[in-house]
């Protein structure tokens, strides 16, 4: 479950407060900064963000001169994935001066329409691709390149996607992306704000690289990263299915979700979402670096929720987790990684960091053209649509869960509680299903539940002397037990809109809404293990020895949810 930060994995930190020293300095240079930007063309209708229109970007200079990138060519359309916001009073008066409506977020200027697409996917073949711009900048001749697929019903610029430009064997290096050309923390704030700011316990590695992204989109075409900023936009946040992870999702579209526990933590990951937003002026006050690089407004009167919440997403799509390195460089975004990259649960390809470069070494023969595919890590479907906004069919890691809870108003409580310890269980324990497996986690939830049962004190000693989980168990017993759990699969199946025939039915239109499929494709495999459940549980009453038995009453029955 998400709490007040989000990342690929559980990262615990701890909490320290920054110098009132600090703070003061900040506050007065805030409010220098406000003056200053107030009274400059920063603030100017090239920043306008309205609704779905995305106009040209300002002409500050990128913060390393070094690596300062430059282009004759104008500014091509930038969706909405970093797009760039303003106050409300200078957006309403800008608004005055600037109003002007647009059909599509790909819209280069107001009224521009089709044409503007079409000119904007010109320039951006003249500025050249992604990996060409990588070439330039120090990545080694590789074998892949970038292709694109384009999907039916969307509306969108056909996604890019890594593939093999020759016959590959497994163990081959498809490419080596040299670290320069690889955005981590370590680069974003240097290594002397690192320690200060992981332990604040109020941000996730993700949070800041959105916020660095979104500030070096404010560059323009003077950011070192524009041609990555710009490939990104392209993506849209979109997986390899391209559809985008549900956070994006309107209310009508996440009704396709109902019924389905997926639907409950895309609301919990929006939440920790909007909790992040809200310190992302931490980082601000705390990294003086970011001051000196972008002397713009604080990030959240810089940036709107929504436009921070796609940038989050974005990153969140195509973030590698690295292995085996230091704490400033373990997330990291690497152009001809994910989103471009697809993932498969049943691929042991990774990313992998070597000296001075990540690479990529396939665990399988491909011909030229094909798509490269990558380890997604051992993530449920749920996680996967969540993400990267994609669904796989043939995903063993998929699971379900079932949350049991021994009654804390059973005046045996404290006793129960102590031998499911003993037993390596919790007085809240959470078992997971995983697909193909259903039959063997009813077996493992049983003792649990037969534990909750227990109702006379005497048996209770018998538990509490006894090696392993043994409970005397009577055929009442087992039947309430049975019966219990019987009840509470179909409960579940209840939940849900539609049947598994119906959803089988549905997913055989080609016609179905992108989003509606991929959600449709989550709770069919969800309804599946149910079913299977339910399916084990009816087979093991099928074999109690008399079915006539009556289950017994259980006033302090375990709870299951």
């Amino acid at each position: 479950m998400l709490k007040s930060k989000i990342s690929h994995q559980n990262i615990s930190h701890q909490h320290t407060h920054f110098s009132f020293y600090l703070l003061r300095n900040s506050e007065k240079k805030k409010k220098h900064l406000l003056h200053r930007t107030q009274n400059s063309q920063f603030l100017n209708p090239n920043f306008m963000e309205v609704s779905r229109l995305t106009l040209p970007i300002s002409d500050k200079s990128f913060f390393s001169p070094s690596i300062r990138h430059s282009s004759a060519n104008p500014l091509p359309a930038l969706p909405t994935l970093f797009a760039v916001s303003v106050s409300k009073s200078r957006l309403r008066s800008l608004r005055r001066k600037c109003y002007c409506s647009a059909s599509s977020r790909d819209t280069l200027l107001a009224g521009g329409g089709e044409a503007a697409v079409v000119s904007a996917g010109k320039k951006e073949e003249e500025q050249g691709d992604l990996k060409s711009w990588m070439h330039k900048h120090g990545l080694p001749p590789c074998k892949v390149v970038l292709n694109e697929r384009s999907w039916h019903h969307d509306t969108h610029k056909p996604i890019h996607y890594v593939a093999a430009s020759e016959d590959l064997q497994a163990g081959d290096v498809a490419f080596s992306v040299p670290n320069s050309l690889v955005v981590t923390l370590e680069r974003v704030l240097g290594n002397e704000t690192i320690a200060e700011l992981l332990t604040t316990n109020k941000l996730s590695e993700l949070a800041c690289l959105a916020l660095y992204l979104m500030y070096e989109k404010k560059q323009g075409k003077k950011s070192f990263w524009y041609p990555y900023i710009r490939e990104l936009d392209r993506q849209r946040g979109r997986g390899q299915m391209a559809v985008e992870s549900p956070l994006l999702w309107s209310d009508s579209e996440l009704a396709y979700l109902t019924g389905s526990p997926t639907k409950v933590e895309v609301l919990q990951r929006a939440e920790g979402i909007k909790r992040e937003y809200n310190e992302l002026d931490t980082v601000w006050f705390m990294a003086g670096s970011l001051f000196q690089q972008y002397p713009y407004d604080i990030p959240t009167e810089a940036f709107s929720y929504e436009i921070f919440k796609q940038a989050f997403v974005a990153v969140q799509s195509c973030v590698v987790h690295l292995q085996k390195v230091s704490l400033a460089r373990r997330f990291a975004l690497v152009p001809l990684g994910p989103p471009l990259l697809a993932y498969r649960s049943n691929c042991k390809a990774m990313l992998t960091a070597v000296d001075g470069a990540v690479e990529l070494v396939v665990d399988r023969p491909y011909k030229a053209g094909d798509p490269i595919v990558v380890w997604c890590g051992p993530q449920p479907n749920s996680k996967l649509l969540l993400n990267y906004g994609f669904i796989d069919e043939d995903n063993s890691y998929d699971r379900l869960v079932v949350e049991a809870a021994l009654n804390t108003e059973d005046p045996q409580y404290q006793d129960k509680r102590m031998v499911a310890q003993r037993n390596g269980k919790l007085s809240i324990q959470v078992f997971h299903v995983y697909t193909g497996k259903e039959r063997e986690a009813v077996l493992d939830m049983l003792p649990y539940l037969r534990l909750g049962y227990v109702s006379d004190p005497s048996e209770m000693q018998s538990v509490i002397s006894s090696q392993g989980p043994v409970c005397p168990v009577s055929p009442c017993m087992e039947r309430a037990v049975l019966e219990q759990l019987a009840d509470y699969f179909m409960t579940r199946l209840a939940g849900y809109p539609t049947t598994l025939d119906e959803d089988e039915s549905m997913l055989t239109d080609d016609n179905l809404n992108p989003k509606k499929r991929v959600a449709t494709q989550l709770v069919r495999l969800e309804k599946r293990m149910l079913h299977a459940c339910l399916q084990a549980t009816n087979d093991f009453i099928d074999q109690l020895p008399d079915l006539s038995v009556s289950p017994c009453p259980a006033p302090y029955a375990p709870l299951l949810k």
